[in-house]
């Protein structure tokens, strides 16, 4: 029985409409926040991450919610949508911690690095950090974690997304591959975090 006044814990079928809704309703608030900057010609961008200015860091929150117009939404969206809808099916509560740590630590990461290889000032805008994070996140969490499960969410990922990694690369002219690389190297972070073998054990005396 639930003891009383304690919130039973939400089934499993739950926590997936949850976490559908959760995901289906980021996708649509962008398409929003793209509608009205476009009717604002673009204004709202200057809220992206400028690299080591101290305004910059409000950046790290507003980024993932910018677009550089509806091109660069709808390449992000098939993959937030794809890759939310795995990771909520691998667990609400790890993706949502895995979600906060991607956003805040890899946002940081381009906000430190983000004018590297830059010729001048940049500014980071897109979803595409958090989209790098999720899938170095379900790609590596099996091998943390060592559950089956989570394995071959990984595998079946690697197989269908693995050749977007290039992405954290150099290369294409205005792509912040800063974001994206730091948007994966925190979804590696979250996943190690998240397993738990980052935690000291415990010994008996």
């Amino acid at each position: 029985m639930t003891p009383p006044n304690v919130p039973a814990r939400p089934s499993r079928g739950d926590q997936w409409k949850i976490g559908a809704t959760l995901v289906l309703g980021y996708l649509a608030l962008l398409y929003v926040v793209e509608f009205v900057d476009g009717l604002d010609r673009h204004r709202l961008d200057r809220y992206g991450i400028r690299p080591l200015e101290p305004e910059g860091l409000w950046g790290i929150l507003f980024a993932p919610f910018l677009h550089a117009g509806w091109q660069h939404l709808n390449a992000n969206a098939g993959a937030i949508l794809v890759l939310g809808l795995v990771g909520v099916v691998a667990g609400l509560g790890r993706f949502l911690v895995a979600t906060a740590i991607i956003w805040t630590v890899g946002g940081l990461g381009t906000w430190l690095i983000g004018d590297v290889g830059s010729r001048w000032p940049t500014i980071h805008i897109g979803a595409s950090g958090l989209v790098f994070g999720w899938l170095a996140f379900l790609l590596v969490q099996g091998l943390f974690s060592r559950k089956p499960g989570q394995i071959l969410i990984g595998l079946a990922v690697f197989f269908c997304y693995g050749a977007v990694l290039w992405g954290v690369l150099p290369g294409q002219q205005g792509v912040s591959w800063q974001g994206h690389l730091c948007g994966a190297l925190s979804g590696v972070l979250a996943a190690f975090a998240l397993s738990g073998r980052g935690r000291p054990g415990r010994a008996a005396g």
